[in-house]
């Protein structure tokens, strides 16, 4: 999944001046300087601290009765969920920079920025790092390829104040300019660049879990197979070896198109979605997949799901998704080197999904969450739908629904699939 935050600017001409063949014209901006965190204070941060409020909510990941939630850039919230009437959220990993997760036995695998940490979880309210891959994923881009300075470390935050520039009348910069040749560097931005830019950063269900795994929600760009880590950036997927669950060991890296998004394991087979298709790859040797079939479609957001001989796909429209198509679209992968689209319907902006034997879920955005029956998928049939939340991503495990939501961490009971039953919610805490 995409990062972003917003920014609205005020520029405002306030002089102009012309004398012969020169011009300067001074404008107000917003200007936004990088806070730096540097490497040795980011590969110190690792700890367990006491449980706080969710507020940012990111990924989701499920492993031995334990909800591990992502707040986007900070760590993990650790969720015991061995009552989901009654889960507790018992502590917070410190994790600079985290996104994305996984889990093989006893070792949880998060990205922290360019690095990927190696983390023992034997308790999860008190955790400790046992490894580190360095300088392994690609520095964040942020608006108009804004990368920062790398010898100061990684960018944690941005401080925000008004400012005036003076420029030659000659010199067009779009919008948006880089300050390095102001006050040290940081980004200048007009309101009609940033009305339609962003500041971004890139970084018992039917899925085929290895022994010793967890399971993930369908928004996730981490996934294991065997003794394998696959991680995602928007361009490549990286492979570590984790024969060794306590020393991942850096592997092949697959160049692939650009705008990768998320990653399922099925069988043998992983299934990448991107924001023009979805891409499937054999894993038969699972140190070395290779690129058996794509299944093309408009651009748009595209989490994906399999269950037999079928994927199911959501597209969405959004700023980030650049498309404009709202809809599930089921594959029909029985012949995996030649998917065919066999039907889709029509959704309001379906995000996350899940699968577990033929009841489908799909989280649709202000349209609530939607249960469906997937037995004939040509001709799948709404059961319920569950209003009152703006559903993000879904886990269904033992008849135990996990959502993320805009406002909470919900859990239904859907052992009746035409009627779920609330169990418990933990409320995400907006700032």
């Amino acid at each position: 999944m995409l990062l972003a935050v917003l920014f609205f600017l005020l520029p405002t001409v306030l002089f102009t001046g012309c004398l012969k063949d020169k011009c300067s014209q001074t404008s107000a901006y917003k200007y936004f300087k990088p806070v730096y965190l540097s490497l040795t204070d980011l590969r110190k941060a690792v700890k367990t601290t006491a449980a706080s409020d969710l507020k940012d909510v990111g990924k989701v990941y499920y492993k031995d009765q334990f909800i591990y939630v992502n707040e986007i850039n900070k760590g993990i919230h650790v969720i015991d969920n061995h009552n989901p009437s009654a889960p507790q959220n018992i502590a917070f990993i410190n994790i600079p920079g985290n996104v994305d997760m996984a889990v093989k036995g006893n070792i949880l695998y998060a990205d922290s920025y360019i690095d990927l940490v190696a983390i023992d979880i034997t308790n999860p309210a008190s955790v400790t790092e046992v490894n580190r891959v360095t300088e392994v994923f690609p520095a964040r881009i942020y608006v108009n390829g804004y990368m920062g300075d790398a010898s100061k470390g990684v960018i944690t935050d941005w401080i925000e104040r008004d400012t005036v520039v003076t420029q030659d009348c000659n010199i067009y910069n779009g919008g948006c300019f880089f300050g390095n040749q102001y006050e040290g560097g940081g980004i200048y931005m007009t309101e009609d660049f940033a009305s339609t830019s962003a500041l971004s950063s890139s970084s018992a269900t039917t899925t085929t879990v290895s022994p010793g795994t967890g399971i993930a929600g369908s928004m996730a760009r981490f996934c294991i197979y065997q003794n394998f880590l696959y991680t995602l950036d928007q361009w490549s997927m990286k492979l570590f070896d984790i024969t060794n669950t306590s020393n991942p060991l850096a592997g092949t890296t697959i160049n692939m198109s650009w705008n990768i998004e998320t990653i399922f394991p099925y069988h043998d087979k992983l299934f990448i979605g991107s924001t023009n298709g979805v891409f499937i790859y054999d894993n038969s040797n699972p140190s070395s997949p290779t690129q058996l079939s794509q299944f093309v479609h408009a651009t748009s957001c595209d989490p994906v799901v399999v269950s037999g001989n079928y994927a199911y796909s959501t597209l969405r429209s959004g700023t980030s998704c650049n498309g404009f198509s709202n809809q599930l679209d089921v594959i029909d992968i029985s012949n995996i080197s030649s998917p065919v689209l066999k039907v889709s319907y029509q959704l309001t902006n379906p995000h996350g999904l899940g699968i577990d034997g033929t009841t489908l879920f799909i989280c649709d955005n202000t349209s609530g969450l939607k249960v469906y029956d997937a037995t004939d998928p040509l001709n799948i049939s709404l059961k319920q739908t569950v209003t009152g939340m703006v559903p993000y991503d879904v886990i269904p495990v033992n008849n135990d629904l996990i959502t993320v939501a805009e406002d909470g961490l919900y859990q239904y009971d859907y052992s009746n699939t035409s009627n779920l039953q609330l169990l418990s919610k933990v409320t995400i805490v907006k700032n």
